[in-house]
């Protein structure tokens, strides 16, 4: 069954428990994935976005989430925090478990590596390297640190 699948699932489960929160932010995600699709035909890839691409988009959901909790924290907003927090938990749910530090540092080195990486010059492609193949699993932003530090320090 595909991401899509089980979201679509959960949705019609949620609306059957009426669980308000849930079914929201379910229904949030099922139209980031339409507005995707869109996307894609524009595209020319009839077939819509892959499941690659919807964990790039869950994962984006869930930054989002928790810059807002942290905007509504800063300003004292505890209840609409706590909702963001809530909606995040919910979208993480359908994300894999995610790399920690040195798993992350070791596949960066491996990419720098296996691309003969040199310079900053080659940080694109590094970063694209990784994106491809972890996509769903990685922190980007710790991973770009983690290559540039590689690429400004060879060993």
């Amino acid at each position: 069954m595909s991401l899509r699948d089980t979201i679509f699932e959960d949705l019609k489960t949620a609306m059957r428990a009426k669980d308000q929160v849930r079914v929201s932010t379910l229904r949030l995600i099922q139209a980031a994935i339409k507005d995707r699709d869109i996307a894609a035909r524009a595209e020319d890839r009839c077939e819509g976005c892959e499941d690659t691409e919807i964990m790039a988009l869950l994962q984006k959901l869930v930054k989002q989430r928790e810059e807002s909790a942290a905007t509504y924290e800063d300003a004292g907003r505890l209840d609409l925090a706590e909702r963001e927090h809530a909606e995040a938990e919910i979208v993480r749910a359908y994300l894999p478990e995610p790399m920690c530090d040195d798993s992350i540092a070791k596949a960066a080195a491996e990419v720098v590596e296996e691309l003969d990486a040199t310079g900053l010059k080659d940080m694109g492609r590094c970063m694209g390297a990784l994106k491809e193949r972890y996509t769903g699993r990685m922190d980007f932003a710790q991973a770009g640190k983690a290559v540039k530090t590689l690429l400004q320090n060879p060993s």
